[in-house]
């Protein structure tokens, strides 16, 4: 049983605050989209939400919890290993790099098709 007093549940072992996991999810997802300035309507399309919640998701603002959480994470490996880290989980954030690496590696493959 969770204590009656209180209005908020720790986020992980070491104290992680809303504000904190809110700036983490920021961070990855600034590194999902790079200075791309479509990220607010990709993550539109990825979760259904409003522009608005999309933006403040991106500023570090607010979070997104739940579903839209594990939305964020199906499509974005730097989101995906995120979490595993908020999670001290690193050894399964090592999946997530390797399929970012994966997905580098075929796009200059295809560059460089086109090259030839």
């Amino acid at each position: 049983m969770f204590p009656k007093k209180g209005s908020s549940f720790p986020i992980g072992r070491v104290g992680l605050t809303e504000t904190e996991f809110a700036q983490v999810i920021a961070s990855a997802l600034k590194v999902e989209f790079g200075s791309a300035r479509n990220g607010t309507k990709i993550i539109t399309q990825w979760t259904g939400v409003s522009q608005r919640t999309a933006k403040n998701w991106l500023s570090g603002k607010n979070a997104p919890s739940g579903v839209h959480l594990v939305m964020l994470a199906r499509e974005s490996n730097a989101v995906l290993k995120a979490l595993m880290l908020m999670a001290e989980r690193p050894e399964m954030s090592l999946g997530a790099s390797l399929l970012s690496l994966k997905r580098l590696l075929a796009e200059t493959m295809a560059a460089l098709d086109q090259m030839m």
